[in-house]
């Protein structure tokens, strides 16, 4: 990966309403995918690995059938079924917004290319999806159920899915998109936010850190910032951002460079 490589993930919160099940923001889905087109064209450099969330399709079904656990009888099979049916249909929306804002957009569906063990990724063939990047395609993959040599199944997030794909692919930044304008020291009273976030600081700081407000079975902030503080202190110079999509040119000028958010490095 020579060119600038992004990894950015629209999260669940911001591209569905979290409270209302099965309920997509096509609005806003749309505009990011102009944004995402916008940044591209105006860097030729840029390549942007995509992820998103799944918000109110997936995360209630996996909470009903407690999914991430693991899947051993025959309903929570089921359950498997439709958390894949429910992420998939999100995807669908996903992409068809993309390619309205005129995107080569691929999507990569971790369930049929990634084995887990243990609630981690195990074995995932690159190949197509690099090929994808160096061919100047936007491939997309979001979190999704997996089968697991130990827990039969279970549910990967985006997180889950770019600690893997930095550690093998070394991209240059992790953008986080969601509804908040970073990480916020005080959730839900947002009255304190974190312009930055070293492995060090956060020692003191995850205690205060809370979860999510809406039911999200890959876990809230700090599970997420735990992740994220991970993956920049395993790949050398790499460097994230937790900030608002709801704000229109955020995405955009993120993908250019520009700082926004919180940002996280070592």
């Amino acid at each position: 990966m020579k060119r600038k490589l992004v990894f950015l993930k629209l999260g669940g919160s911001l591209i569905t309403v979290k409270e209302q099940p099965y309920t997509p923001r096509q609005a806003v889905l749309e505009r990011l995918a102009r944004e995402i087109a916008q940044a591209l064209a105006q860097d030729g450099d840029l390549q942007v690995l995509l992820g998103h969330g799944s918000g109110s399709f997936g995360h209630v079904p996996a909470d009903q059938y407690k999914t991430r656990l693991g899947v051993r009888s025959a309903e929570e099979w089921r359950g498997f079924v439709e958390v894949w049916h429910q992420a998939a249909e999100l995807n669908h929306l996903t992409m068809q917004a993309l390619a309205k804002a005129g995107l080569p957009a691929l999507a990569f569906h971790p369930m049929t290319m990634v084995i887990a063990r243990h609630g981690m990724v195990a074995s995932w063939t690159l190949e197509p999806l690099k090929r994808a990047l160096q061919e100047g395609l936007l491939p997309v993959i979001h979190g999704d159920v997996v089968f697991d040599v130990q827990l039969g199944g279970t549910i990967l997030s985006t997180e889950d899915l770019f600690s893997y794909l930095a550690a093998e692919m070394h991209p240059r930044r992790l953008l986080f998109a969601g509804i908040q304008a970073g990480v916020w020291e005080d959730f839900p009273h947002n009255t304190s936010l974190l312009t930055e976030i070293t492995p060090a600081s956060f020692k003191q700081i995850e205690p205060r850190l809370r979860g999510s407000s809406a039911t999200d079975v890959t876990g809230g902030m700090a599970e997420k910032v735990r992740q994220i503080i991970t993956m920049v202190e395993a790949v050398h110079g790499l460097e994230a951002a937790v900030f608002s999509g709801e704000e229109p040119g955020n995405v955009s000028r993120a993908l250019l460079g520009e700082n926004v958010g919180t940002s996280i490095h070592t």
